[in-house]
């Protein structure tokens, strides 16, 4: 598979009306270069069907009954980087943008997209690329960092910052020991301390708040 030729992809719907996801499998499934649709109406649902089926799109509402469409993406970019997510919902405003974006969704879209435009933003995804919807607002770019404030990830060391740099890009404890030249208990150690510095609980919730604070 390539971004000018995708087949064969697996998509997974993630909605809470059942309307807009058979809506969506209805109109995706009807293009020749897709093999599977799936849908999900919660969180923990797409969460299960992430791991069962591996599907390499995920469209995800901004809002579920038992979680965050955000907060759902920026998960799945760290346990399921295999999955590209795109946000689609008809919120509109910069920030929610911005955190979607940031949190790791590969593509932004409002409800009220053209269909051609929903199926060219899957294939984009699946390709390895980025899909911004039109109109969809972004804001304007932060200008300067000479009065930034002091953020968590100023509490790490240049070496812990570039571990959990690895790790958010999704590499795993091996990959990075072998990055960095250091023993795998070496890496266990220091995200250990990584978590403790920024008062996380787990590797997941440390790339998501680094992902917040522009680390990618």
């Amino acid at each position: 598979m390539n971004a000018a030729t995708p087949s064969g992809i697996h998509v997974l719907v993630v909605d809470d009306h059942p309307v807009v996801c058979r809506g969506l499998a209805s109109l995706l499934g009807a293009e020749t270069w897709i093999g599977r649709v799936s849908e999900a109406g919660t969180v923990r649902e797409a969460r299960r069907l992430v791991t069962t089926e591996r599907p390499q799109v995920a469209i995800i509402d901004l809002g579920l009954p038992d979680g965050d469409g955000v907060e759902l993406a920026g998960q799945l970019s760290v346990v399921a980087p295999f999955c590209a997510t795109i946000v689609m919902t008809m919120t509109n405003d910069p920030d929610t943008v911005r955190a979607a974006l940031a949190a790791g969704a590969r593509g932004y879209l409002l409800k009220d997209s053209a269909p051609e435009l929903v199926v060219a933003a899957v294939r984009t995804v699946a390709g390895g690329g980025s899909a911004l919807g039109p109109g969809v607002a972004t804001g304007p770019a932060p200008t300067g960092r000479s009065h930034r404030p002091a953020g968590p990830l100023d509490r790490l060391s240049p070496r812990e910052r570039e571990l959990l740099g690895l790790l958010a890009h999704g590499h795993t404890n091996r990959e990075i020991a072998a990055r960095l030249s250091l023993s795998e208990k070496t890496v266990r150690n220091l995200l250990s301390i990584i978590t403790g510095k920024l008062g996380v609980a787990d590797r997941v919730q440390a790339v998501l708040l680094a992902r917040r604070h522009g680390l990618r």
